[in-house]
């Protein structure tokens, strides 16, 4: 597959942005840069060449808008849709694509969820088979995750070829998931993170929103603690991301991807995150130069500072970390009975077979569940997950033991015999930090 000419339709926005540097860059190709308004887009460009660090492929990007449209698409051998998250806005671009793309070209959709094949159907019947959903992860510089959606519709020449051609070109792990709500890496992530919020609003009384993400922070295998991952991507996308799987899915962990109340009245105030620098949690800069680290308290409704709570169990935890003595630190959080281990625990378990059960529904290995909370999410990947626990445990048991409800739901046994050494050494995610 030769990928000369690129273009990349919503480019103002954060992952528009990204994706067109990543196909100037690795893919050393000329990118039409598609937005709604030139002039934003002309002053997108500098953020583009920011985001690969990388000055010389500025003569690469070229300024378009909605007017241009039809020409650069018909000079295109890819086209790369990144419009906001909503299907009739997909669905009108996907029309006017479908209209004039070369019978030889490839186009995709950066859909964090939406149905792939409804998207495809916009097409004329004869080009259908060469679109794909190719969901990258923000942002795509560091996160090489990418997972690729074919459809019923899909030439399977093609779609061996984009596969290559993000894999050797753009230098993608590549992850072939199946049409389904969110696909595997979010259905898997955001469920973990959903269900923290959920109980963030049931331990306000005990802190809530930083009182969980203490619980479950750097030293249980993420970079970044999960309340505050939510705020990183957006609380507006957060909402689109879990919404869509509770819509359209009804798993057995189907109430875990309702939204808390506090968390949609926050939305509905504009506090969306990182992005609005307020959401979950604020920082405050002073004219001296002095920080201040605010979360939004559940049950006063209003921002307080952060909480630097002490977990006696989370504190030895970290000290064998920093000691390299893995069992010692597992054997703590497995053995201790306080409240807060005991939430870590649970959430852990939970992660491992719920990962299970959406690969099992979504993906094709068992590895991929593997692949995408490592590369997407730099998260330990459930299956080395489960390595780390059974270095002191035996995991089947402590599952049947710890997650009594979910057992009664779904044959736990049956989706552990698919469990395989991992690829993914879990000692590098285990942090003694906070």
């Amino acid at each position: 597959m030769q990928i000369n000419t690129v273009t990349v339709i919503g480019v103002t926005g954060t992952m528009g942005a990204n994706v067109a540097g990543i196909f100037a860059s690795f893919g050393d190709a000329k990118v039409y840069c598609v937005g709604r308004d030139i002039e934003k887009v002309k002053r997108t460009i500098p953020r583009i060449v920011r985001s690969v660090r990388a000055d010389a492929i500025a003569k690469k990007l070229i300024p378009a808008d909605f007017a241009m449209l039809e020409t650069c698409v018909s000079e295109s051998d890819l086209v790369f849709e990144s419009c906001a998250e909503n299907m009739e806005v997909k669905a009108e671009v996907a029309v006017r694509v479908g209209r004039v793309l070369k019978e030889s070209a490839v186009s995709c959709t950066g859909t964090s969820g939406l149905s792939i094949t409804a998207l495809a159907e916009c097409y004329p019947e004869n080009i259908r088979g060469h679109f794909f959903g190719v969901h990258m992860f923000n942002p795509p510089y560091n996160m090489p995750l990418c997972e690729l959606t074919p459809t019923v519709y899909s030439d399977q020449t093609l779609l061996g070829e984009l596969k290559t051609y993000l894999s050797d070109v753009l230098f993608r792990t590549v992850v072939e998931v199946k049409d389904s709500p969110a696909f595997l890496g979010n259905r898997i992530g955001f469920q973990f993170i959903n269900e923290a919020l959920q109980y963030a609003d049931r331990y306000k009384d005990s802190g809530g929103i930083d009182y969980i993400d203490a619980v479950l922070g750097s030293f249980t295998g993420r970079t970044m603690a999960p309340l505050v991952t939510s705020d990183f991507v957006g609380l507006d996308v957060h909402k689109a991301v879990v919404d869509n799987i509770y819509q359209n899915t009804c798993d057995y962990a189907h109430e875990t991807f309702q939204l808390p109340g506090f968390f949609q009245k926050l939305i509905e105030n504009n506090r969306l995150g990182r992005k609005t620098n307020g959401g979950l949690y604020q920082l405050i800069r002073y004219d001296n130069g002095l920080k201040r680290q605010t979360v939004y308290d559940i049950k006063t409704g209003t921002c307080r500072d952060v909480i630097p709570y002490v977990f006696p169990f989370a504190d030895r935890m970290k000290k064998y970390f920093s000691e390299g003595d893995y069992a010692k630190a597992f054997d703590e959080l497995v053995n201790n009975r306080s409240q807060e281990a005991e939430i870590c625990l649970s959430f852990l378990l939970k992660y491992i077979v719920y990962a299970l059960y959406a690969t099992e529904e979504v993906g094709y290995t068992t590895g991929a569940a593997d692949d995408v909370m490592a590369v997407g999410f730099n998260w330990c990947p459930p299956l080395a997950m489960y390595q780390a626990l059974s270095t002191v445990a035996d995991v089947p048991a402590l599952i049947h033991e710890r997650l009594q409800k979910i057992c009664a739901k779904v044959d736990v046994d049956r989706l552990l015999t698919d469990v395989r050494p991992s690829k993914y050494d879990y000692r590098i995610y285990f942090k003694s930090g906070r």
